[in-house]
């Protein structure tokens, strides 16, 4: 497969070069992916999809052009490559879009991203059956929004004419499962989830279903709560978006559009002395994880954030080049589209604290499970959204709330951050469970 890759990769380039080109790359992404899902035991949609897509950006002087195409014949080839010079001659300049010299044997070939299992359609089928079932086997359950199941495998191939020729492939398992409760004639709704690379990582089905089931049983019955100040807590899976906000302030397209509200805090100390949060493309397993980016820059593991401190921004060739930085290797694209930079396995280390001593620690707050709209400014940094979870009264959790709004300002909030010890790797994004200080909480 890398060799078949290769050839029709420096076909692109040696074409690209003989239509007056100056430079070029390409990508290549083939996708297989399986789906299944069901509602109440009887099977919804069943669905199998595969693709195979090249993308070609060439340059001519400082201007440049994408095109992509799905046909790999040598007619279909040579029409995309004469068509994306052609736009190129035509395009604006952009003195900020370039390929660099990159070495081409140094990345990693071992970051056990590929699993060759392969579930048959029945078994696609029955997980998700297993997983519903396990929820509406619990009381209070009354209906099912359904349970999924899914598999991918992929192959990713990146080369350009300054040398550099990669290959990688990745697999992807996954498993949702979303059910109904109703008590006192009041309907609550929740689901769980779980996404791996390896089959064998994923959590069992019926495991799924249950937590499913659960979690929306504890929702039931909420109250209502008046505005006040409380210090929140945020579960893990709703806490790493306050690390994904972090994420896209530092963006590297951000900080050069002056867009960002953390444009002004490089080398400053915006977080906590134990704070440090960390970007690892080179994550064993990492859902994340690639052995080089879309440019085919190298990545390493890198401190965002030390001691609270601000050490880097996220950055590809050209966001590096408007800032006088050097590229760190987030370089992230799509076929049809230029590169730009993007987290890999982001994440906010662990504390010291347990989650429960987090709660025993709050006399009046609140223990946040869901969040509800888009209320949240990048440019300015204010912060506020919907939120469903539990009141939290003398360190203990009481009773379910909901119908309230959460905000602050985010680098007031960074500042006021204490992470928990439970930190997993279940996202592209992490954090463990989160305490954020002293923030209004509008109800009633």
């Amino acid at each position: 497969m890398t060799n078949q890759y290769s050839e029709t990769g420096q076909k692109v380039l040696e074409k690209c070069k003989s239509k007056n080109a100056d430079n070029a790359d390409i990508i290549l992404i083939k996708n297989l992916t399986s789906y299944s899902s069901c509602r109440l035991g009887e099977l919804e949609e069943i669905e199998q999809s595969e693709s195979e897509i090249l993308g070609i950006r060439a340059f001519v002087g400082n201007k440049n052009a994408i095109i992509s195409t799905s046909d790999f014949s040598e007619s279909s080839i040579d029409s995309a490559v004469e068509l994306v010079v052609q736009m190129a001659e035509l395009a604006p300049d952009d003195p900020y879009s370039f390929i660099e010299e990159t070495e081409n044997d140094e990345f990693s070939t071992n970051l056990d991203l590929y699993d060759n299992y392969e579930l048959s359609a029945q078994e696609l089928e029955d997980k998700a059956k297993e997983a519903e079932n396990s929820a509406l086997e619990c009381v209070g359950i009354k209906n099912s929004n359904g349970a999924s199941t899914s598999q991918s495998k992929s192959n990713y191939y990146i080369a350009n004419s300054k040398g550099f020729s990669g290959f990688y492939k990745k697999s992807n398992f996954s498993i949702s499962c979303s059910v109904i409760a109703e008590k006192n004639g009041k309907m609550e709704t929740d689901y769980d989830f779980d996404t791996k690379l390896h089959y064998k990582d994923l959590i069992d089905s019926k495991e799924i279903g249950k937590s499913s089931a659960k979690r929306v049983l504890d929702k039931c019955n909420p109250k209502k709560i008046k505005t006040c100040k409380a210090n929140i807590i945020f579960e893990p899976r709703i806490a790493r978006s306050i690390i994904s906000h972090f994420s896209s302030a530092i963006s590297g397209s951000s900080i050069a559009r002056k867009s960002s509200f953390l444009i002004k805090e490089f080398g400053n100390k915006i977080m906590k002395d134990n704070i440090r949060i960390i970007d690892n493309p080179l994550l064993i397993k990492g859902l994340s994880s690639r052995p080089f980016d879309a440019e085919g820059v190298i990545g390493e593991e890198i401190d965002l954030v030390k001691d609270g401190i601000i050490l880097s921004w996220l950055l590809d060739n050209s966001t590096a080049k408007q800032l006088n930085m050097k590229t760190n290797g987030r370089a992230s694209r799509s076929v049809s589209s230029p590169p730009s930079p993007a987290p890999t396995n982001l994440y906010l280390e662990k504390g010291s604290l347990s989650p429960l001593d987090l709660i025993k620690d709050v006399n009046e707050g609140f223990y946040i499970t869901d969040l509800v709209g888009q209320g949240v400014n990048l440019v300015n940094g204010d912060y506020s959204r919907g939120a469903v979870g539990f009141k939290i009264e003398n360190g203990e959790i009481t009773f379910p709330v909901n119908e309230i709004t959460i905000a602050d300002n985010l680098l007031s909030m960074f500042k006021k951050m204490t992470p928990a010890n439970d930190l997993s790797f279940n996202f592209g994004i992490n954090s463990p469970t989160l305490l954020i200080e002293d923030m209004t909480v509008a109800g009633i």
